[in-house]
């Protein structure tokens, strides 16, 4: 599956990009015409695309690497995240509690705190915010990862009511669990869980998240804004 829109003199950043979820999406922006860059701990082995080794928890390393792309950012894609393994909330480490809000949450702010200015000074830009199926329903074991999902959903809605009289657009995507190396990290019976969870009783595609980012990140998605976009197989009901 591939849907391509047009992203010719555009510059775009994906956060987490290097692999999984976030690798497709830059990959399919780059199809689209879009300059790419991609800000991960990993380096990224894309043709086309340039890597950044990048902390998206690290304001400093963030504002350097942003000082390197240049003021002209039309698409930001955060996509970074981790889960952090599967635990009950009262076996769960406090501190890896806290690095998984770090990580999955506070970036996303962090991120958005360096690249807003730069889409408004230019009154244009489209941000996307990876966000998950859990941060609505929660999910057992992953209570961290639950709760910062849910944070980024929220964020997303008042990011995108302060940019309203703005031709910057924010939404999320909410995806149910997908075919990427992730889910190692979570006990086999949880992954199981959640297809169990699903309608279509499947694991979902990177391509399949990738396609509908793909519409957010263009011109075309004009009218959609503070909007969390569902890709659950049928899991969500609201």
């Amino acid at each position: 599956m591939t849907i391509t829109y047009d992203f010719s003199g555009q510059t775009a950043l994906v956060t987490g990009g290097a692999r999984g979820i976030g690798q497709r999406i830059a990959a399919d922006l780059l199809k689209g015409g879009a300059k790419v860059h991609v800000f991960d701990l990993s380096p990224c082995e894309d043709d086309g695309i340039t890597g950044h080794i990048v902390d998206v928890c690290d304001s400093a390393a963030i504002t350097a690497a942003l000082a390197r792309i240049g003021p002209d950012l039309d698409i930001l894609v955060n996509n970074a995240g981790i889960t952090g393994g599967t635990a009950s909330v009262t076996a769960s480490d406090p501190a890896l509690w806290r690095r998984i809000i770090e990580v999955n949450l506070n970036s996303v702010f962090e991120m958005c705190r360096l690249v807003i200015p730069l889409m408004q000074a230019r009154n244009f830009g489209r941000v996307v915010n990876m966000a998950s199926v859990a941060g609505k329903s929660g999910s057992p074991g992953l209570s961290a990862y639950s709760a910062a999902k849910a944070g980024v959903i929220a964020f997303t809605k008042s990011l995108a009511r302060e940019l309203g009289d703005t031709e910057i657009r924010v939404n999320s995507v909410a995806p149910a669990a997908v075919e990427t190396d992730l889910l190692g990290q979570m006990a086999p019976e949880t992954v199981q869980t959640m297809i169990d969870k699903s309608p279509l009783g499947r694991l979902g595609t990177v391509a399949e998240i990738s396609a509908i980012v793909q519409f957010l990140c263009s011109r075309e998605c004009s009218f959609n804004t503070g909007a969390t976009f569902d890709a659950s197989g049928g899991r969500l009901d609201y």
